[in-house]
């Protein structure tokens, strides 16, 4: 009984440790491989996403300059945070949520890195709306202690396949 127990507290702590790193967020000049920055990204991306899947807008305006560009396919263009925050209050919370499907990360040199990817947008409790797909490409910078996203285009919007 007692192997079993360490057995299942040595699992256990295989499994949360290494998540638990995997999400921490490294400032720009600690970052030593792709792989830690990567990690670093999957995890601003993950609490980006979060506050705009929770509408927690004050968590969400926080990962934006004041001065952010948003490009969108659709939507054209939207011009800084508090523009963009609002553009969210008014058509996504309570409507929208972002499933992350797949991202490639880009070091950028003495400003910070940039974030492509796919992403989802699902429509709870109207499924009748269908699952949206698109793409995007997030600038982010790391300045004075923080990262922050300068710029955005958001792109590609279509039906999700099946």
């Amino acid at each position: 009984m007692k192997r079993a127990c360490v057995f299942l507290g040595v699992l256990c702590v295989a499994w949360i440790v290494p998540a638990a790193i995997g999400q921490e967020i490294l400032p720009l000049d600690k970052i030593q491989s792709q792989a830690e920055l990567d990690s670093t990204m999957k995890a601003l991306d993950a609490a980006l996403f979060d506050s705009y899947n929770k509408c927690d807008l004050q968590k969400f305006k926080s990962f934006f300059v004041d001065n952010v560009e948003f490009y969108h396919d659709q939507g054209g263009l939207t011009l800084g945070k508090e523009a963009l925050t609002d553009s969210v209050k008014k058509n996504i919370c309570g409507q929208t949520t972002r499933e992350l499907v797949s991202m490639q990360v880009f070091y950028m040199k003495g400003y910070g890195a940039l974030e492509t990817g796919v992403h989802r947008f699902h429509h709870p409790g109207h499924e009748e709306m269908g699952v949206g797909e698109g793409r995007f490409i997030h600038l982010w910078q790391y300045k004075d202690g923080a990262w922050k996203i300068t710029r955005v285009i958001s792109y590609d919007h279509h039906p999700a396949s099946k």
